[in-house]
């Protein structure tokens, strides 16, 4: 039996209040002002029980995915159907995302994108 539970993913970054609101958006989920500051927000899911969380860092400097460089430490894998995979990515474009790479159809399709502070994250397509 494990010991620790899963809390919540934490991402840095140089505004967490509009960060936040990004993923909020995206996800539909909403965020948690009871454990938000101006140094750390939270957003959480319908249910209460998934969360993700972002904390302030002023002197951030974003992954360069795919370049080893600053690699890219971390990223969000977010599933979609494929019937909703372009309406999705035309609603994380428009709330501030950047594509960087379609998979073109490979074993496993997927979509990378960074989020506005840089972060990169996948749609990722599945049957549901």
């Amino acid at each position: 039996m494990a010991i620790p539970t899963m809390g919540v993913v934490v991402l840095d970054c140089p505004d967490t209040g509009s960060l936040a609101d990004f993923y909020a958006r995206m996800l539909g989920w909403k965020v948690d002002e009871s454990r938000s500051d101006s140094t750390w927000t939270e957003v959480v899911d319908e249910s209460g029980r998934r969360r993700l969380a972002f904390q302030e860092a002023p002197g951030l400097v974003p992954p360069e995915w795919p370049s080893g460089e600053h690699s890219q430490q971390l990223h969000l894998d977010l599933d979609v159907s494929p019937a909703r995979i372009d309406e999705a990515e035309r609603e994380v474009l428009a709330l501030g995302a950047r594509l960087l790479q379609d998979d073109g159809g490979g074993a496993r399709d997927f979509r990378v994108y960074l989020d506005p502070a840089g972060h990169p994250f996948c749609l990722c397509l599945v049957d549901r």
